[in-house]
């Protein structure tokens, strides 16, 4: 049985005059429109169609399901990260590399929802990824992997607790401050049972730093632990 062709291998229709233009171009920015404004949820052909003002039926030339549009939209994002110039600096590629992603997702919160499953094949994803193994030059392949590993799944679980708080903050009105407020009686009084001295610790001596200050501290200590191992 042969298998389907990627996307990114499969040929737009040949152009025809029409009333409503298409492309697969104007159909992904369609679809990230939606999802910007709504989340993945509200993104199916047949939005996307209306959205273009187009028949759902003609979308099908340009895309068979919902996962290549969805494999489109996510190459588009990475198409949006600057990527660094190529440096003998392997640590501030890296971090420039994480902290474009992280921007990158927090403007198009449902891209993190798509990050963390099997690898991303699109032009842009795979620039991504010639940039990011690339930064750590000549060294042993499987050492470069399990350090993207962890970089990679540093940045996915940061970006999916700073978009849940996100999500936490638009479903109940309340920030977070606003959320640890209302819970502070209940943790003072567990507290004061004596059974948790190191979360007492935490509560006393924490600043609670922002999102963005807690991605940049772990970020350095990630990178901390992979130069121990390269070196």
């Amino acid at each position: 049985m042969n298998e389907p062709q990627p996307v990114w291998d499969r040929p737009e229709p040949a152009s025809r005059p029409a009333p409503v233009p298409l492309s697969r171009e104007r159909i992904v920015a369609a679809a990230i429109e939606l999802a910007d404004a709504d989340g993945l949820a509200a993104v199916s052909l047949r939005k996307v169609a209306a959205v273009l003002g187009a028949g759902p039926m003609r979308l099908y030339g340009y895309i068979d399901t919902k996962e290549d549009l969805f494999d489109l939209m996510v190459d588009a994002v990475y198409g949006e990260v600057r990527l660094p110039e190529p440096t003998s600096d392997w640590r501030s590629d890296l971090r420039e590399i994480a902290h474009e992603t992280w921007r990158c997702a927090l403007q198009h919160e449902w891209f993190g929802e798509l990050l963390g499953g099997r690898p991303h094949l699109g032009p842009n994803a795979l620039r991504y990824l010639e940039v990011a193994f690339g930064a750590f030059g000549d060294r042993d392949v499987d050492t470069i992997m399990v350090a993207f590993g962890a970089l990679n799944s540093y940045v996915i679980g940061a970006l999916r607790t700073a978009l849940a708080e996100l999500s936490a903050e638009r479903a109940t009105g309340m920030t977070e401050d606003e959320w640890r407020r209302t819970r502070g009686p209940y943790l003072a009084r567990m507290v004061e049972t004596g059974q948790y001295p190191a979360l007492a610790k935490i509560m006393a001596e924490t600043t609670y730093p922002d999102p963005a200050t807690i991605f940049d501290a772990g970020l350095e200590i990630l990178l901390d632990g992979i130069a121990a191992r390269l070196a």
